[in-house]
């Protein structure tokens, strides 16, 4: 093991679960709003029962003992803490793969890949496809906290998950990311252009920002329109998080950091607003427990206000054009994204395109891990 690499294991005191179970049977509850639905907001009946599973029924010693089956480790790069799970395959010739996740997630988004990538003739796949696997958190997240200065962007996250790779020895290696992951992903083989065989993404990539050309528009087709008039609603009725986030994320860290629910609160409306099919409750689509979990990794590290400050804060984060890395590009969009090939390819090489027009929303590897695996599998076996 490199020298600067050291073993990591999840030790929440019990005086701090004890105390996030005081916090939210002490939680002063908003007074309902008309209606007391999802258009203003998380209605405060549901998370009054949100409250009172995660502090009378949710066992973090189960989960933490859980997550602590799986090595972890941390490393400081360009003087920041990185901490990252790292699993070997017992397959010889495994490919290394990245996977990088995003706001509002943790590495908990990709615990159900872990056994199909390393073991895949266990799930039923074939042993060819087998992976190596490193999950980073990205920096100001969970345990790579906390933040000792600016300028953590997706391109300098790239550089510093090219810089992991080499640390642990590994020459050639794919990529893969959703939300800030598909940002990360394709910097890392702008990075690192002859080590990066492949770059897989889901969501994020192609999503048109601006409005586009009458002479582009003439040329759409119906579900590219589809996806432009939500990126368009998007704009108009969900925008307000990132502004805040991108803006203020100091002050509103003093809301989520001193408050369980109101963290709670932050992170379920998202789960509810971008999971599939619409309308749902989360936890009718992912394991409540997953989900308590992700929301729990923020509270005991007090990284409200560094995942905000990383994930929209920076200078270029939102935006900024890059030229293509050269690296053969794959990119899954599910039901609920609104990624254009078209977009993608301005930036990128793009070798594979899978519109999956009826199924799946934002949080690909908790809602439609198989899937994932098929498209990410079909990827990079070419690639190997």
């Amino acid at each position: 093991m490199h020298a600067e690499i050291q073993p990591f294991r999840i030790d929440i005191p019990a005086s701090a679960v004890d105390e996030l179970r005081r916090r939210l049977r002490e939680t002063r509850f908003p007074p309902a709003l008309p209606r007391d639905d999802w258009a203003t907001g998380v209605p405060v009946g549901y998370l009054r029962r949100l409250v009172a599973t995660w502090a009378e029924t949710f066992d973090w010693a189960a989960q933490q003992a859980a997550l602590n089956e799986f090595p972890q480790f941390t490393t400081v790069i360009d003087g920041q803490t990185i901490h990252f799970l790292h699993l070997r395959s017992s397959v010889e010739g495994a490919l290394p793969l990245v996977l990088t996740h995003g706001w509002p997630g943790s590495f908990v988004e990709f615990l159900d890949l872990i056994g199909p990538l390393t073991d895949p003739e266990a799930h039923g796949r074939d042993a060819a496809d087998a992976f190596d696997v490193v999950i980073p958190s990205l920096p100001g997240f969970g345990f790579s906290s906390p933040v000792a200065e600016s300028g953590w962007d997706a391109a300098r996250i790239g550089r510093t998950w090219a810089t992991l790779m080499e640390r642990l020895g590994y020459e050639r290696y794919g990529v893969q990311g959703g939300d800030i992951g598909a940002a990360v992903s394709p910097e890392v083989a702008r990075a690192a252009p002859t080590r990066v065989v492949g770059v897989h993404v889901n969501g994020s990539m192609g999503m048109p920002l601006g409005a586009p050309s009458e002479a582009d528009l003439a040329t759409f087709t119906t579900l590219e329109l589809d996806r432009l008039g939500r990126v368009q609603t998007f704009m108009q009725d969900e925008f307000g998080y990132i502004a805040i986030q991108s803006t203020r994320p100091q002050t509103i860290a003093a809301g989520l950091a001193d408050s369980p629910a109101g963290q709670l609160a932050w992170i379920i409306d998202k789960f509810h607003a971008w999971t599939m099919p619409h309308g749902a409750l989360p936890e009718t689509i992912i394991d409540l427990d997953r989900i308590l979990t992700n929301v729990s990794l923020y509270w005991f590290t007090e990284t409200a206000g560094t995942a905000a400050y990383i994930g929209y804060a920076q200078h270029s984060a939102w935006g900024a054009t890059s030229e293509p890395s050269g690296v053969p590009t794959g990119a899954i969009m599910f039901a609920h994204d609104v990624g254009i090939r078209r977009y993608a390819e301005r930036e990128n090489t793009i070798t594979r395109w899978t519109d999956v027009t009826d199924r799946g929303g934002h949080f690909a590897a908790l809602e439609e891990p198989a899937l994932l695996m098929d498209d990410l599998a079909e990827f990079f076996r070419p690639l190997r």
